[in-house]
């Protein structure tokens, strides 16, 4: 696989995001989806959903990223291929092959949703935006924590307190952010959600941060 320098970070991420793709991705060669728009038209694929694709492409298409803690490390690079779906259920796509044998597929849902689809499609953010965002704040928080705690299953019930407010920038949907007074934490029901296995549930809690930590390069109005 020949692999590029990632230069031309999307818009719409905060600084922090920004500067993990700018100093962490590169670009992989893909297929693109104009390819193979004729074939997809003949199997009844609108072809709004890859005009979707080929944005998507255009956006996000090759960046590989540093493996996610969950998920064994998400998408190898960002790729579409096998759009699926109806026009009473809505179309999705395949987001990027799996870096291992996990059982279940990475797609973009319906309304651009960043999700997993195993016996069903379940969204973990509400775009491709709040995964890299999520990424990057694990990034940043296991870099700045003085510790760091990880709890699955039913001990994530109540894992975050009252007084925490939710990480806006992640879009978070079954994969949600919490920031606490000198914590992080990140809960994770995607695989517990999508396998119908509760005990999938994680947590991380990244505690002793200061407000560097906490933020890092959060911009105004954004975290």
């Amino acid at each position: 696989m020949n692999l590029d320098l990632f230069d031309d970070v999307p818009d719409g991420l905060t600084h922090r995001a920004r500067s993990f793709v700018q100093g962490h991705g590169v670009r992989a060669g893909i297929r693109r989806a104009e390819d193979h728009r004729q074939r997809w038209l003949e199997h009844g694929v609108p072809a709004a959903v890859i005009d979707r694709m080929t944005a998507f492409e255009e956006r996000w298409g090759g960046l590989v990223l540093p493996p996610a803690l969950r998920y064994d490390g998400g998408p190898r690079y960002f790729a579409t291929d096998v759009p699926e779906g109806s026009a009473s259920e809505g179309w999705s796509f395949e987001a990027g092959v799996q870096r291992s044998a996990v059982p279940y597929g990475f797609r973009i849902g319906p309304c651009g949703e960043f999700g997993i689809n195993a016996d069903r499609f379940v969204p973990l953010h509400a775009d491709v935006e709040g995964w890299v965002e999520a990424l990057a704040l694990a990034h940043h928080a296991s870099r700045w924590a003085r510790r760091i705690t990880t709890v699955t299953g039913d001990d994530v019930d109540g894992i975050v307190p009252d007084e925490f407010e939710p990480v806006r920038e992640v879009r978070g949907l079954a994969d949600t952010w919490w920031r606490g007074a000198d914590s992080l934490v990140a809960v994770c029901t995607g695989e517990a959600q999508a396998l119908s296995f509760p005990q999938g549930r994680s947590a991380v809690i990244y505690s002793g941060l200061d407000e560097w930590g906490l933020r890092g390069g959060v911009e105004d109005g954004i975290g």
